[in-house]
C-alpha cells in the first residue's frame, strides 16, 4: 500500500494505484433490512459535501447490495441546519466509519476536494488499518463497491472494483 504524500500525518493510508498491492494489516447505521448483515462484510462510507447527495447515492446502492452491505453516509458540514449545509465534517466521517464497520473493513468513497482531506485526517487520527480511502468515481465506484462487497469480497477486492469503475465507459 502506498503512503499519501500530502497527508496530515504519516499514518494515513490511501488506496494503492495497483490491484496487486494489499492493504496494510453523519452517519447512522443503515436502516435494518429483512436480510441480516453477514459478519465479515466490507462496509461502505459515502463522504460528500452534500448530505442529500450522499443519502441519494445510499438510496441507489442499498438495493444493489441486497441488504447485506452496511452503507453509512457522511454528508454536509456541522452548521445546525437539517441537512448540515454544504461542506465536510470530521465528526460525521468518524461516526460513519464506526457505523459501517461489519468486521471486514470499511471502504471510504469521497466525492471531491476537502472530503478527501477531511477523510484522510479522520483516518490518521483513528489509526485503523482496516479502513481504506479509495480514489474512485463517486457513483460508479459506489455501485461497483457495493456489488463486490455483497458477494463477500475482501477489502482489497472491493477497493479494486471501485477503482475499475473509472475505466468503464458509459456507452
Amino acid at each position: 500500500m502506498t503512503e499519501s504524500s500530502n497527508a496530515p500525518t504519516d499514518r494515513v493510508r490511501v488506496s494503492p494505484p495497483r490491484e496487486e498491492d494489499a492493504p496494510l494489516p453523519h452517519a447512522v447505521r443503515p436502516e435494518p433490512t429483512e436480510r441480516a448483515e453477514r459478519p465479515g462484510t466490507v462496509g461502505l462510507v459515502l463522504v460528500s459535501h452534500s448530505a442529500r447527495l450522499a443519502e441519494g447515492l445510499r438510496e441507489l446502492l442499498q438495493p444493489l447490495g441486497g441488504g447485506l452491505v452496511p452503507i453509512a453516509t457522511a454528508g454536509g458540514a456541522e452548521d445546525g441546519s437539517p441537512d448540515g449545509g454544504l461542506g465536510t465534517s470530521y465528526e460525521r466521517i468518524e461516526a460513519a466509519v464506526a457505523a459501517a464497520d461489519a468486521g471486514a473493513g470499511v471502504l471510504i468513497l469521497p466525492d471531491l476536494g476537502s472530503s478527501v482531506l477531511t477523510a484522510r485526517l479522520v483516518l490518521a487520527d483513528l489509526g485503523r488499518v482496516d479502513a481504506l480511502l479509495v480514489d474512485a468515481p463517486f457513483v460508479e465506484g459506489g455501485v461497483a463497491a457495493v456489488v463486490a462487497a455483497s458477494t463477500g469480497a475482501s477489502l482489497p477486492d472491493v477497493a479494486a472494483a471501485a477503482r475499475e469503475a473509472r475505466s468503464v465507459p458509459k456507452f
